[in-house]
């Protein structure tokens, strides 16, 4: 071959190879953009959303519940008509009311919220180990091998729902429940949100530090005050709003102050904060909507169960269209470590959520708004020692300010509720 042709042959191969560099890297940037992957999830759950929301609009316009017979009858009836039972005051279906808990001895008592305390703290905090490590983490490393991240966090959100609304379903056929009467189809707005708001908290570490995110998740007090004012028209006392202030301050003194010292890209830091606000917004909207819900006959393992439930159903539904649910499976093969962590993720999150119901039922919100303060400072603090987070002096400031600030809110808000039950005549209930 002659040289001028040789040459010739030898840049358009090199052009060839170049870019189909450049093809590969531009369709794994695509892939990896996170707003992107956002919006597609959302396209997958609006595939189901759409002839949802059509069919309960038929058979609402059509007259279905005086002229709708078979045997699709009950089950239709169920999920968009409801039975129509509401009352003022959220049913619990606990084995022991609050009341008869105040009445069993001391010792009991003291063992039961010693349980909750564990209980709580040992699933939350496993959850929070266990999230940074499977989002921030490569599997199958070696001394020759990189390794490589699991990127799907809507498989994560999907392996939760599954297993806590099996749980909740377990619960549900073990024990008495009182007659539910909300419409099925009402609970996949809360579904959707709490979907949206966990996408979000995995997807967020893959920018921010898990400290930065459990504080803001601290921060979130703000935007629930103003969902509760849209969605359901509420008012509050002046030092809510003081506490939501001392809040945001420690807030910022804490991410500026990361900010600072560690000097990340400004892509990624703007991708985080966004991130987390879009968390922050969908969670906020989620309590207010599940607290409307309530209004309705119905226990918080019934709304466990039919939240949960549309969750699976959405989740599988997008994984499946995306392709991406045999591709986690096989990541899950081929990496039995990861396996493990995505199993424990779910065990903990679905007994979490039962903790929850069960400290609220026996002991009150205000207990359980100290024990979830005091899981996120251990949180932070175990993220640090266990994964090399630093924490500046300004940073530290800002975490005291934020806790402070939290058990202020706690504190207020218990003064305020034994006042009214004084001015109604009532003694305060006693709390162990």
């Amino acid at each position: 071959m002659e040289p001028g042709r040789r040459k010739i042959l030898l840049v358009l191969m090199l052009c060839v190879s170049v870019s189909a560099t450049e093809d590969s890297t531009l369709d794994r940037d695509w892939s990896e953009f996170w707003i992107l992957r956002f919006f597609i999830n959302l396209a997958g759950y609006s595939t189901i959303i759409l002839p949802g929301y059509l069919l309960v609009q038929y058979f609402k316009h059509s007259n279905y519940l005086e002229t709708g017979r078979g045997l699709c009858f009950p089950l239709i009836k169920t999920c968009v008509f409801g039975s129509d039972l509401k009352s003022g005051v959220q049913d619990e279906p606990s084995p022991t009311s609050r009341t008869e808990a105040t009445e069993t001895s001391f010792t009991r008592q003291t063992f039961k919220l010693l349980a909750c305390v564990l209980g709580l703290q040992a699933s939350y905090l496993t959850w929070g180990v266990l999230q940074e490590r499977v989002m921030t983490r490569a599997y199958g490393r070696t001394e020759t091998d990189p390794g490589v991240k699991f990127q799907d966090s809507q498989f994560l959100v999907f392996m939760n729902r599954i297993l806590a609304v099996t749980v909740a379903g377990l619960c549900c056929a073990l024990t008495k429940q009182p007659r539910h009467g909300a419409p099925m189809y009402k609970y996949s707005f809360a579904s959707i949100s709490n979907i949206l708001s966990s996408w979000c908290q995995y997807e967020a570490l893959k920018f921010i530090s898990f400290p930065t995110q459990v504080l803001a998740k601290a921060s979130k007090v703000i935007p629930v005050m103003l969902m509760g004012k849209i969605v359901s028209h509420k008012s509050y006392e002046y030092w809510e709003y003081l506490t939501a202030i001392l809040i945001s301050v420690g807030v910022s003194m804490f991410l500026l102050s990361n900010t600072q010292n560690k000097h990340p890209p400004t892509v990624t830091t703007f991708s985080g904060v966004v991130i987390l606000a879009g968390y922050i917004l969908f969670d906020s909207f989620t309590s207010n909507w599940q607290d409307a819900l309530f209004k309705y006959k119905m226990s918080s393992i019934q709304m466990m169960f039919g939240v949960n439930l549309f969750s699976c159903l959405f989740t599988i539904g997008s994984l499946l269209e995306q392709g991406a649910f045999f591709q986690s499976l096989l990541f899950m093969i081929q990496h039995p470590e990861f396996a493990v962590h995505a199993g424990l993720l779910s065990i903990c999150s679905a007994c979490g959520q039962l903790f929850i119901f069960y400290t609220i039922s026996q002991f009150g919100a205000a207990v359980f708004t100290i024990i979830m303060t005091l899981r996120q400072a251990f949180a932070i603090l175990l993220s640090c020692f266990i994964y090399g987070h630093s924490v500046t002096v300004v940073g530290a400031f800002g975490l005291v300010t934020v806790f402070f600030s939290l058990f202020l809110r706690v504190y207020a808000r218990s003064r305020m509720k034994s006042k009214k039950r004084i001015a109604q005549g009532q003694a305060p209930v006693q709390k162990v």
